[in-house]
């Protein structure tokens, strides 16, 4: 298989494996793979996973690796917050909820860290199509919930307060009933404390 051939096959992956190649070329020889990185026509996020090295690594763009190279996982915790608009910083890695062990890959396209869940608790994630692309992300509900059931640390109004919630998109943003009926599904006494315990915090502190 000639490159241009791999590039038209694999025209609408974000990311793809050695096993997408042999799906097209049973016969591939791997190591045209690592001939193709030498002259840049490719990159190695992690092993086994490669991108083109022209695709443009927008924020939608590498969610959909976060979901490829990792599952089953969906993009949730600081990532989810900072996408929906809840807390102002930039975060510095992709960071995912995963039902397989807490792992972080560094790489030269992102870093990208894994969270585990209960797989009980995978679930509260919608699928976003932006073009050709899709991927799983926990809705604003869902992204609350994680980053509070994985930080059971964070149980007062200092600690609510570090984590800089925009107050004003938190209130036009969030469905206070989903919310609760995501955190009902959870079953877990310890977190719907904190949970109420930040919305207290909400609705009584000005930061």
């Amino acid at each position: 298989m000639q490159y241009i051939e791999l590039r038209q096959s694999l025209r609408n992956f974000t990311v793809f494996s050695l096993l997408d190649i042999r799906k097209i070329d049973s016969g591939f020889d791997r190591r045209r793979l690592n001939e193709w990185q030498d002259k840049d026509y490719i990159r190695k996020v992690i092993r086994g996973y490669y991108i083109f090295s022209d695709l443009n690594l927008g924020e939608s763009m590498l969610f959909c690796i976060a979901n490829r190279i990792y599952s089953p996982s969906y993009v949730s915790f600081e990532s989810a917050l900072s996408h929906h608009g809840l807390i102002p910083e930039k975060v510095y890695a992709i960071t995912s909820a995963a039902t397989r062990r807490t792992y972080a890959f560094e790489t030269k396209t992102a870093r990208f860290i894994y969270r585990t869940i209960k797989p009980g608790a995978f679930f509260g994630y919608s699928i976003i199509t932006d073009g050709t692309k899709s991927f799983k992300i926990a809705c604003i509900e869902k992204a609350i919930l994680d980053y509070l059931y994985i930080n059971p640390s964070l149980k007062n109004k200092d600690d609510f307060a570090s984590l800089r919630i925009n107050r004003e998109v938190f209130l036009n943003k969030v469905d206070m009933k989903k919310l609760f009926g995501l955190l009902n599904k959870l079953g877990q006494k310890r977190l719907k404390k904190r949970v109420n315990s930040f919305m207290e915090f909400l609705k009584n502190d000005r930061y």
